[in-house]
């Protein structure tokens, strides 16, 4: 027995084992009981007796041998698991024990009764020995009548064995294999499997704080935001049984247990530990300039300036980069879509799609800056945030988002086609307002394409948009050559869809046979003949009266241009275009707009870039139109004095276009 022997004990049984193979040739069968309680000294004394065949090693324990015993035990063991006796077992044994005359109570008269004998077999729970105790206890205390008979009624069996034997050990296998029943049937939502795992731990004496531990960290891990009151329920279920205590504490257990079975779950609480991988892998980044403590090195360093305060905004709410630049466009946590976490679900995937939409937004929708927005290197990626988060561009492009869609007034079971996908603005809302019809997604490149797949996988199937690659005037080609084509959209809709393409009744024209009857097209222009005019930014007196007057000349002739059809067309331009497409009831409303702008060194570079020949002129270029080389080099050095690290007012107009068809 390992409980009462020790290495001492080994020994001498290993040195018996070895006279009788020496002087008899005889083999020796050590069977150690609760081998288990062996140290690991006392099981490595067994090992090279074992290997070099002394003993036939017979151990019998209670735990789990792959986690109690030695691995190179083990290694060298068969395992039988044995398992607990069916109640035919239990009934034949007690019975063999009535008739035994050596080993039973066959030289006694004893009768038992079947339902005495099924209380025994049904509380014994399995264990012949827990049946055979009782069985002795019965026949030992139960006097004979006159005939000498020694009968076993129900009652005194119910004496005999008062408490179920349950196999239940707290620092055993069936209390972990018990306790992982109870919290995967809590996670499963099981309330009536909770119940009884709950109520199997409460019989066999385990703790309820560890309970209670365990279910306090179910209420974050399983339950989550999908009902935050969870936690404080079981909390303050765990406080109320310290209070009371037992055996009333028991209702506390069961409130806690039935309240986490029986609510929404949400594992979205694991963000965090993605969270945490991203850490360990990632080389230290720093955190973002606007983010940093002002207090100390605001002055010197430019610590914290950019900081968007949210409370100074509608709903408390603005987009700005909080991420690291090396992880802009992170996304670490994914909304549940279960009771509460359903409601903050579209809040929190909105905003972040405005935040990624000011993100990768062009910087100013001028066009003196066309001929090298794509093309000429920009600010630093961290630079670019510093700009976004001086910027209402998040904030205006959720609002303008929310507009359109008022306008365009998306069913549920119609078809919907972004035109201008870009990073997904517009074309995820019409995912939540269309989800019977469907959406397609027109992107312009394939680059964003393959961006909008990637953030589709994390939609069902049947909610993942169709996405097409081409520009949108090659729409019904492009349309016929996709798998799920060919298709007629209710409505169609987008931002800035018309705003570079140079043939814009080509555009509008390629709309038209796509539409089903009744169909309608939702379009937001940004109208370059109305944008900020640079030199209203600056303070004219600072420049020679000539050259101010010049400068603002050859700003405005800019946009006079009529030969020029990237700036030369207006609302009423719009109108005539769609009506002579054939659509009908064309209603155009203009709106002004103004940004933040935090205008740095990279903007005037790129404004006064001479060595672009990028089709469109720069605005050095448009400025040698009409000045000398050493006039435009003084108004670039005015302007950089006046304008880098300057905060300014952008304005621009938009022209909201809704169109139908018959």
């Amino acid at each position: 027995n390992a409980v009462l022997s020790g290495v001492k004990n080994i020994r001498e049984a290993i040195s018996a084992a070895q006279d009788k193979m020496g002087m008899f040739g005889q083999r020796t069968i050590l069977f150690v009981d609760e081998v288990h309680r062996f140290n690991k000294a006392q099981q490595d004394a067994l090992l090279p007796h074992v290997e070099n065949g002394t003993v036939i090693l017979i151990g019998a324990t209670t735990e789990n041998p792959y986690f109690e015993v030695n691995k190179a035990l083990v290694s060298r063991s068969r395992i039988f698991q044995l398992n607990p006796l069916t109640d035919a077992d239990l009934r034949a044994i007690a019975r063999q024990a009535l008739a035994d005359e050596e080993r039973g109570y066959g030289k006694l008269a004893v009768s038992i009764t079947a339902e005495a004998l099924a209380h025994l077999v049904n509380v014994a729970n399995g264990d012949a020995r827990g049946v055979l105790n009782a069985l002795e206890l019965a026949v030992e205390t139960t006097p004979p009548d006159d005939a000498g008979l020694i009968t076993i009624t129900t009652d005194i069996a119910a004496e005999s064995i008062q408490q179920r034997a349950v196999l239940y050990d707290k620092d055993g296998d069936a209390h972990y294999d018990v306790i992982s029943a109870f919290i995967k049937s809590v996670r499963g939502s099981d309330a009536d499997a909770a119940l009884y795992w709950l109520a199997k731990m409460v019989y066999a004496g385990e703790d309820p704080r560890f309970i209670f531990r365990r279910m306090v960290i179910l209420a974050a891990e399983d339950v989550g935001l999908a009902d935050p009151q969870a936690l404080q329920v079981v909390m303050a279920a765990a406080q109320a049984f310290d209070f009371v205590g037992m055996p009333e504490g028991r209702f506390h257990l069961a409130q806690a247990c039935l309240y986490l079975a029986t609510c929404p779950k949400s594992n979205s609480t694991l963000a965090f530990f993605d969270a945490l991988e991203t850490v360990k892998r990632e080389r230290e980044a720093a955190v973002p300039n606007h983010l940093k403590d002002r207090n100390r090195d605001a002055a010197d360093l430019g610590h914290g300036a950019g900081y968007l305060y949210p409370h100074a905004y509608q709903d408390h709410w603005v987009a700005q980069q909080y991420l690291p630049a090396a992880l802009q466009g992170k996304t670490f946590y994914q909304p549940g879509q279960l009771g509460y976490e359903a409601t903050i679900h579209t809040r929190v995937v909105r905003r972040r799609e405005a935040q990624l939409a000011a993100m990768l937004e062009p910087e100013i929708d001028n066009p003196l800056l066309w001929a090298v927005q794509h093309t000429a290197p920009g600010p630093k990626a961290q630079n670019r945030w510093l700009q976004r988060t001086l910027s209402t561009v998040g904030e205006q492009l959720a609002r303008r988002r929310d507009q359109l869609f008022a306008l365009a007034d998306v069913q549920r079971h119609e078809l919907a086609l972004d035109l201008n996908a870009g990073t997904g603005l517009l074309t995820w809302e019409a995912v939540r307002r269309a989800p019977v019809g469907g959406v397609w997604a027109l992107a312009a490149t394939p680059q964003a394409a393959e961006a909008l797949r990637r953030q589709a996988q994390n939609l069902e199937t049947l909610a993942r948009p169709v996405i097409l690659v081409g520009e949108a005037d090659n729409l019904k080609t492009l349309i016929g050559q996709a798998e799920e084509g060919p298709a007629m959209f209710d409505v169609m809709l987008g931002r800035n869809v018309l705003l570079r393409h140079p043939q814009k009744e080509a555009v509008v024209a390629a709309l038209r046979p796509c539409l089903a009857a009744g169909g309608r097209v939702v379009l937001l222009e940004t109208m370059p003949k109305f944008t900020q005019r640079l030199y209203r930014l600056l303070d004219m007196s600072q420049f020679p009266p000539d050259l101010a007057e010049q400068v603002i000349a050859a700003e405005e002739a800019i946009y006079a241009n009529s030969a020029d059809p990237m700036v030369n067309w207006d609302a009423e331009t719009l109108r005539q275009i769609f009506m002579e497409a054939g659509f009908e009831g064309v209603k155009i409303v203009e709106e002004a707009q103004t940004t933040v702008m935090h205008l740095q060194a990279g903007h005037l570079q790129r404004w006064f870039d001479t060595e672009s020949r990028a089709e469109r002129l720069t605005y050095a270029r448009h400025l040698r139109q009409y000045l000398s080389a050493e006039a435009v080099q003084t108004a670039q050095k005015i302007m950089e004095r006046q304008l880098i690290n300057t905060t300014v007012q952008w304005r621009s107009r938009l022209a909201f276009v809704v169109a139908r068809v018959t």
